[in-house]
């Protein structure tokens, strides 16, 4: 299961270099003038979790695999791009096939950074920048569902019971994005009215994580423009973090000692990387399970509210197809009774079916038949 969270943002508030410090490359040029990320770039990154290293400890495992999220670094968006100014057709076609959305706001000024850095409007304002990103995205949303909704409305009196479900949750959305509201706030009652929204693919309704790029002194507590973020994210039910692209970009090539070192004598416990990455891993509403053993300890990714089978389904196909149960221990069980063995012995391993909804966490073993 691949999950893949966009980077956007207007040009020249911190993409790529926060792209190229996530995924510890310099595969995203980094440069001072608008569009210079014209083709998305895409890495792969490892989702930060001390539950597996533990595992594998206790495990004795010789290899460990933890889970991955993809981040796509999306060509920068100015005003007009829902009518193709800019980049703006490659750009909202780009982001239509990402899962979520990590927003990059600039939260600092030239004086600041010791160097003046272009803004492509010319004042640093990061509420109205995103304001800017989120009102191309509704104008696209709006011009979409303005051509659907009619359509859907003719099939829907003819008959079709794919349109009779579908025009209600489209009827919603439309409304709101003609009152200036995203599509995300658009009501889902239950798992088929989940599904239906999102096939209807509306950018607006994925979820957004807003990142706070500051100079380096704010990193650790942020400053009155990230505040403002925070403020904004709150309204919308949003989350923010805040993060220095300078200083995670010179944290690239630096063993872990020189990093902790580095990063305790600015007054931070972990890489601000980190923090997105766990953002965009919550935003995308997913849990962890866990396989262990002597051969690897390995984190598998999971919706949350899924069940058995369909994580089964994660390590094989046949594992979900020919599924009979699950023999699960809750990781905090596993790791105070000092491995499988023990946790059988005290009761804490649990034969689960096609029924049981997986948590976070759990340690599993399938078994399967086909």
């Amino acid at each position: 299961m691949g999950f893949k969270c966009g980077i956007v943002g207007l040009p020249n508030v911190g993409k790529s270099t926060l792209f190229n410090a996530l995924t510890d490359t310099q595969s995203a040029q980094a440069a001072n003038y608008p569009f210079c990320t014209i083709e998305p770039n895409v890495g792969n990154v490892s989702v930060p979790d001390p539950r597996i290293d533990k595992l594998a400890a206790i495990a004795n495992s010789a290899k460990i695999i933890p889970t991955q999220l993809a981040f796509v670094d999306i060509a920068g968006l100015v005003r007009g791009a829902s009518k193709g100014e800019g980049l703006g057709n490659q750009f909202l076609a780009n982001i239509r096939e990402v899962d979520a959305i990590v927003h990059v706001l600039r939260c600092f000024e030239n004086a600041d950074v010791g160097e003046e850095i272009q803004h492509v409007d010319d004042r640093i304002d990061p509420v109205s920048d995103a304001q800017t990103v989120e009102t191309e995205l509704m104008l696209s949303d709006l011009e979409s569902l303005e051509k659907r909704v009619p359509a859907l409305s003719k099939r829907a009196v003819g008959g079709d019971k794919e349109a009779k479900a579908m025009l209600p949750i489209l009827e919603q959305a439309l409304e709101l994005l003609r009152d200036g509201k995203p599509a995300r706030l658009t009501e889902r009652n239950d798992a088929e009215e989940e599904k239906i929204f999102r096939q209807a693919q509306l950018l607006t309704s994925k979820p957004i994580l807003y990142v706070c790029n500051v100079e380096e002194q704010s990193a650790a507590s942020g400053n009155d423009h990230s505040a403002k973020v925070f403020e904004m994210a709150k309204e919308q039910g949003a989350n923010a973090v805040v993060v220095s692209a300078r200083i995670e970009s010179e944290l690239v090539g630096m063993d872990m000692d020189d990093r902790m070192e580095f990063l305790n004598e600015l007054g931070l416990d972990e890489p601000g990387l980190s923090r997105i990455i766990r953002s965009g891993y919550d935003l995308l509403d997913l849990i962890t399970f866990f396989t262990v053993g002597p051969k690897e300890s390995r984190a598998w990714t999971l919706g949350k509210g899924l069940k058995a089978p369909q994580a089964a389904g994660e390590i094989h196909t046949d594992f979900e197809r020919g599924f009979i149960r699950a023999e699960t221990i809750a990781y905090d069980d596993y790791t105070a009774l000092g491995g499988e063995s023990a946790a059988r012995d005290a009761g804490k391993l649990r034969q689960e079916g096609k029924e049981y909804i997986v948590q976070d966490g759990d340690v599993m073993h399938f078994k399967f038949n086909v």
